[in-house]
């Protein structure tokens, strides 16, 4: 045997050992990020919510795996009728847009003793970012972003509330990252029926299918 065939031959097998030493490694990186999330919808019910009374809301309904939020005049949404934690928890939403113009999934939820909205496609459908902040909406504060929604498409969001942080994603993408220090956070007055944690669409049709929650330890 050549010593370049003895070489290609070590090559793969130490190849080989790598991708077995990786591939436990990585399942338990899956794991843990699965670990400890608790599902709030059963993809065939609506236990443990209830249609928000905004008035001029449109239909609720569950059907193939969804909520369906309805079109109404403006907004349409449900609240969460279980306990919510105040702080240390993330929220995981997957939600898409059905026909409309403005936010489809918008999450409001306690962030210690105030409450914040996390507005996907407000103004028209532009503009992404956490209601309110010192007053300011989501539209004019540092989280202002703006992202292209596309309908009939499912966009994961991801919020995540600590002692020092209040953190959002849409999919892999960070879109917001807020100090709690010496902020206020609080609802605009339409909103304020979502409260603790609800989901809501404004002169939209929107679509929800997973909504998950997760408590993170406290701060040491």
């Amino acid at each position: 045997m050549s010593t370049n065939w003895t070489l290609s031959l070590f090559s793969v097998l130490v190849c080989i050992v790598s991708l077995a030493a990786e591939e436990p490694a990585k399942k338990a990186d899956v794991k843990k990020e699965e670990a400890g999330w608790k599902s709030l919808f059963d993809g065939k019910t609506l236990d443990g919510w209830k249609s928000t009374k905004f008035g001029g809301e449109g239909e609720v309904e569950v059907k193939d795996g969804m909520i369906v939020l309805n079109t109404g005049s403006d907004m349409t949404g449900i609240t969460f009728t279980g306990k919510m934690p105040m702080n240390n928890y993330e929220l995981l939403i997957e939600a898409q847009r059905l026909d409309g113009f403005d936010f489809f999934a918008g999450v409001t939820f306690p962030v210690g003793d105030g409450f914040a909205s996390f507005i996907p496609g407000g103004w028209g459908g532009g503009v992404t970012g956490i209601s309110s902040i010192n007053g300011r909406d989501a539209s004019e504060n540092e989280t202002t972003q703006p992202f292209v929604y596309k309908d009939k498409t499912w966009y994961k969001f991801r919020i995540q509330v600590t002692d020092d942080k209040l953190i959002a994603w849409v999919d892999d993408k960070k879109m917001a990252d807020v100090d709690r220090a010496d902020k206020i956070f609080s609802l605009r007055n339409e909103v304020d029926p979502s409260k603790p944690f609800g989901i809501a669409t404004w002169s939209t049709k929107g679509a929800v299918r997973t909504i998950k929650l997760r408590e993170l330890p406290a701060k040491k």
